[in-house]
């Protein structure tokens, strides 16, 4: 029996997450910077804790505007002051409530700017251990920021996209590019299985290349998401694939 984590980025305005929460083990809760508010973050935290769905905040560039998929020119100060205060905008939400943070995923561009550049990458963690340090950074593997977490004392769990595509360079397919998602839900099933039991991963242009994963991300304003989670899920259990 292999078990494995899937999360699901949630609290982003589609408003599905009742019905996603029985099919993941984490989620990453949107607090204000690309989605979410005080009344989002509340309820999506109530549905995991009702569904026993480990919570971690989802911070990004302060912009609302682009989703947070926009790279911002932002000082350090800056953005160590708006991931701060974002996280602990959730962290202070599950508190009042009994309920505690496991990790930190960045989202959109400033996910990808803390793959490769160090200044991003050292805010972002900063900013997480000054809030605690027994918190989980989700990161990519051979990424930058989680070079530097493990090197700061974070714990990292591995991420890897089901329903994206990959570059050999591990940095995701562009937004941009016709080939940058994945729909199907068999294509997301054998995109998923060759990592977790071969290792590797099936780039866009064919080529294998080694990765490591420990938690599995499903986009939850995906196109079909629910149906594709329902089926991949499924999928998953009849080749003893455990979700936890």
């Amino acid at each position: 029996m292999i078990e494995i984590d899937i999360n699901c980025d949630l609290g982003e305005g589609v408003g599905n997450e009742a019905f996603l929460m029985p099919f993941i083990s984490s989620c990453n809760i949107a607090c204000g910077g690309h989605a979410g508010n005080k009344m989002t973050m509340s309820i999506v935290a109530d549905l995991a804790e009702k569904y026993n769905v480990k919570i971690g905040a989802h911070p990004s560039f302060p912009d609302k505007e682009n989703f947070g998929r926009k790279l911002l020119n932002m000082s350090p100060e800056a953005l160590y002051d708006t991931v701060y205060t974002q996280i602990m905008s959730l962290k202070t939400i599950l508190g009042n409530k009994g309920l505690n943070l496991h990790h930190v995923k960045p989202h959109g561009a400033l996910y990808n700017a803390a793959v490769v550049d160090k200044s991003v990458a050292r805010t972002i963690i900063k900013a997480v251990n000054d809030i605690d340090s027994g918190l989980v950074l989700y990161a990519p593997y051979h990424s930058l920021s989680a070079e530097i977490a493990k090197q700061e004392g974070l714990q990292v769990m591995y991420e890897a996209f089901v329903d994206r595509n990959y570059n050999e360079d591990l940095t995701l397919v562009s937004r941009q590019q016709k080939t940058a998602l994945i729909d199907d839900a068999d294509h997301m099933f054998e995109h998923m299985c060759h990592m977790i039991l071969n290792g590797k991963i099936m780039t866009v242009t064919g080529v294998e290349i080694e990765v490591k994963a420990d938690t599995f991300c499903i986009h939850g304003d995906h196109k079909n998401v629910l149906n594709n989670l329902e089926h991949l899920v499924g999928k998953l259990k009849e080749n003893n694939i455990e979700i936890s």
